[in-house]
């Protein structure tokens, strides 16, 4: 069922059927550049697309030209779930990671790095027929983090923590300088700054926080980004009363290969997860139709399993 309503639904990626080439991000295989070029400048950080093979040299100019200081966060411009995704913080980083894209390889996203405390994943949507959209799932995340006792080296805290624990390889050599600190009682030191599941972030339901205020916020927002109805916002905020607002900066732009991810708070139901991902299927479905009666093609199947080998190619 997911693959019969995701294939039929690949016409939202577009941006109409008069400029049926450009894609609003979808399941695989779009720019993820090209996405946040769509967003208002307000919302979206700065960034530098870098195409492979690329020379140092001038890759660091540039960055200085677009005002792009270190640290920063580096992915690929096509990859999903975390793939590849860094924070570089100097110039040894970056060059080791132009590197490793060079081999791929794969062209990447150089996007600063916003240090708003808060980060969550909205999700939206919104029928083509429909004035008004609205926001169907709020995530909160938290980060993979530990805290100290006051006793314990940062060596023992990681490994005495579930979820850094899995990460231990990685944490090691990245905090190799700090393995033997202990952490004074109660201070919090945050492991991975990366919000994605696979990283150690922790997904939380954050529903209670759909007001009609957010609806109108993300309705501003999702209006302004042309052929774009449905999929989920990651974005950084200063606060609660920020995302209320819309005054946000967008990480990135998911469309119909995204998921409300609420559904994977800890300990949440399997039977209330499907319920909510069926659910959210068919209003794509809907989209989908609508978008087809408007004019914009459905993608072949030829051209789905194009972007499929595509897209696996590079993970």
């Amino acid at each position: 069922m997911w693959l019969w309503y995701s294939l039929r639904a690949r016409s939202l990626f577009y941006f109409s059927a008069s400029n049926p080439s450009i894609p609003t991000g979808g399941m695989m295989g779009e720019s993820k550049f090209d996405v946040l070029a769509l967003l208002p400048p307000e919302v979206r950080p700065r960034c530098l697309l870098v195409r492979v093979p690329v020379r140092f040299n001038e890759l660091q100019e540039k960055l200085t030209a677009h005002g792009i200081d270190y640290p920063f966060i580096a992915k690929p411009d096509v990859g999903e779930r975390g793939w590849r995704v860094q924070r570089i913080c100097n110039p040894a980083e970056l060059k080791h990671y132009c590197e490793e894209s060079e081999s791929v390889p794969v062209d990447f996203i150089i996007q600063e790095f916003v240090s708003l405390p808060l980060e969550f994943g909205i999700f939206y949507e919104r029928l083509p027929s429909r004035a008004k959209g609205r926001v169907t799932s709020v995530t909160a995340k938290e980060f993979l983090s530990v805290v100290g006792d006051g006793q314990s080296t940062l060596r023992e805290l990681i490994a005495d923590q579930p979820r850094a624990r899995l990460h231990a390889d990685n944490l090691s050599t990245r905090f190799r300088n700090e393995l033997s600190h202990i952490l004074p009682a109660g201070e919090r030191k945050e492991l991975e700054s990366i919000g994605n599941h696979c990283r150690g972030t922790i997904f939380l339901d954050a529903n209670h926080l759909i007001t009609d205020g957010l609806h109108e916020s993300f309705d501003r927002i999702s209006k302004q980004v042309p052929g774009f109805f449905f999929g989920r916002y990651d974005l950084r905020c200063a606060s609660l009363d920020d995302l209320q607002n819309g005054c946000v900066q967008v990480l990135e732009l998911n469309g119909c290969g995204a998921e409300p991810a609420h559904i994977y708070h800890p300990g949440a139901s399997l039977i209330a997860a499907l319920r909510t991902l069926i659910r959210h299927w068919q209003v794509l479905f809907v989209i989908s139709l609508e978008n087809h009666q408007r004019g914009v093609p459905y993608l072949s199947l030829r051209d789905a399993w194009r972007y499929y080998r595509k897209a696996r190619a590079l993970q």
